[in-house]
């Protein structure tokens, strides 16, 4: 973004300007509805009931999408975690957001997040699990991004831990009972004593979030760590206190551990939606489901063994749909169409916007996404298309991606940086590479890649000029609660 453009959004946003509505609109966000984004880690296209998984049980998931809408052509920001969340909280794609890859960086102080944009539009603000955008004493910290309340991860890497000596509650560390030798300056490791188990102590404190809350309105930010692995814990990274039903299949255990992740997460969805109709605030929330990129092969996991990118070619790493694009599930009783699925071309990045114009709330123009607020509601013949979507990712050679309608292009930076071509319509498995059948559309696509990618001093497109990431400050910080 221009300098011009952060200042004009820096000058909206401190003035706390709100956008003009046409009447339609006003009436329908007079009360403010709560908005919860629930996030996965590393779930795959495939890996629900709702979208063709057999094995896995997820049935309250897939009662929420019979409840609600299910998105087809829904893209996570990135393959990997970090850029994928840069995107969804600031709206911006990896061609210009800050954090473009997997590292140490932290947000910037003017950055701003939908965690602002709540905060200002009058909304309780939290974040409950991985957060991976700035760590201890930085201007990236959630306390500092918008959020009035954090509990979890700062760090992607201590995230990888199910089992952590601690966790961060907003600004200061808080210790628990597992033991974890040797662990790393951000908190990383394999726990030789397992006695608490992350996900269970962080959804849980996302439900005593809406407990404290359900009298005003609250934007619940919560991106869980399931069914992530602890890579540090090499082939018995599928880290769960059991296997559940899975227990006795003849299956590999790290399948079993894949399978009873998001069986585990599934109920907790159950939870959530119990703990909704408790308060009386099911018709009043708006919930999302979704998750940060494709289908990992880590922890001795075999993304082949479910079939977890369902039809889609690759896993995460890939710019090839398997590892951006992802399940999006949306359920708001008595707004959203029970049963309503869509294929409208969306992302991580609409999410800005779609929380703007439900909530009456300003996010600053310059920004890549567009509100979902239409196709929600049942009115896609007024919904705004994307001209295109735009991804790159810096692990390795550098490599692009570009959706534009049925057309999809990758670019890997090789000797001869061949551009792939695929009608998405036809080839969804992105089989037959067409650019020398459509050689105006593969030239346009390029001309995209070229646009949208602007220069960076901290992701050169040649990674050996990369600059070193901040280094850690494990040490912790003081309580200001």
């Amino acid at each position: 973004m221009s300098l011009i453009r952060r200042l004009l959004a820096l000058y909206v946003a401190a003035f706390g300007l709100t956008p003009v509505l046409a009447d339609d609109d006003a009436e329908l966000t007079k009360e403010k509805p709560n908005v919860i984004f629930v996030m996965a880690d590393d779930l795959g296209y495939g890996d629900l009931g709702c979208y063709g998984q057999t094995e896995i049980e997820t049935p309250n998931i897939d009662g929420m999408a019979a409840e609600g809408m299910k998105f087809t052509n829904y893209y996570a920001g990135s393959t990997v975690c970090a850029p994928s969340r840069c995107v969804l909280m600031t709206a911006l794609h990896t061609g210009h957001c800050f954090i473009r890859g997997n590292s140490k960086w932290n947000l910037r102080i003017g950055d701003v997040t939908v965690g602002e944009v709540a905060q200002k539009a009058g909304y309780k603000t939290g974040a409950f699990g991985k957060w991976g955008l700035g760590h201890e004493n930085s201007g990236g910290h959630p306390i500092v991004q918008g959020f009035d309340e954090f509990y979890g991860y700062l760090d992607q890497h201590h995230a990888h831990n199910y089992y952590p000596s601690f966790l961060i509650r907003n600004l200061k560390r808080e210790t628990l009972t597992n033991v974890v030798p040797g662990e790393g300056d951000y908190g990383q490791g394999v726990a030789t004593e397992k006695n608490e188990y992350s996900h269970d102590l962080i959804f849980a404190e996302a439900l005593q979030f809406i407990d404290r809350h359900k009298d005003e309105p609250f934007f619940l930010y919560l991106p869980v760590t399931i069914p992530h692995a602890n890579n540090e814990a090499r082939e018995a990274g599928m880290e769960i206190p059991d296997y559940g039903i899975y227990a006795e299949k003849d299956w590999p255990d790290p399948q079993k551990g894949l399978a009873a992740m998001i069986t585990r997460l599934d109920t907790d969805m159950g939870l959530l939606f119990f703990k909704l109709r408790e308060h009386g605030l099911d018709e009043k929330t708006l919930v999302f489901f979704t998750s940060d990129n494709g289908p990992h092969a880590e922890g001795g996991n075999d993304p082949e063994f479910f079939d977890s990118n369902g039809p889609l070619r690759g896993k995460k790493r890939d710019l090839y749909e398997g590892g951006i694009r992802v399940p999006m599930i949306a359920r708001w009783p008595g707004r959203i169409e029970p049963g309503a699925e869509t294929d409208h071309i969306s992302g991580h990045q609409d999410l800005m916007a779609t929380f703007g114009e439900l909530a009456s709330a300003f996010y600053p123009p310059g920004f890549d996404g567009l509100s979902m607020a239409p196709t929600l509601l049942g009115n896609e013949d007024e919904q705004e298309q994307h001209e295109y979507l735009y991804w790159e990712f810096h692990e390795g050679k550098f490599a692009q991606a570009v959706r534009m309608g049925k057309w999809k292009a990758v670019r890997y930076l090789t000797d001869d940086e061949t551009l792939e071509l695929y009608d998405l319509e036809a080839d969804v498995g992105e089989e037959h590479n067409v650019a020398a059948e459509h050689e105006s559309i593969a030239r346009d696509l390029a001309q995209i890649m070229e646009e949208a990618h602007e220069p960076s001093r901290e992701w050169p497109i040649d990674p050996s000029k990369r600059p070193p990431a901040p280094e850690p400050r494990p040490r912790p910080t003081p309580n200001t609660d």
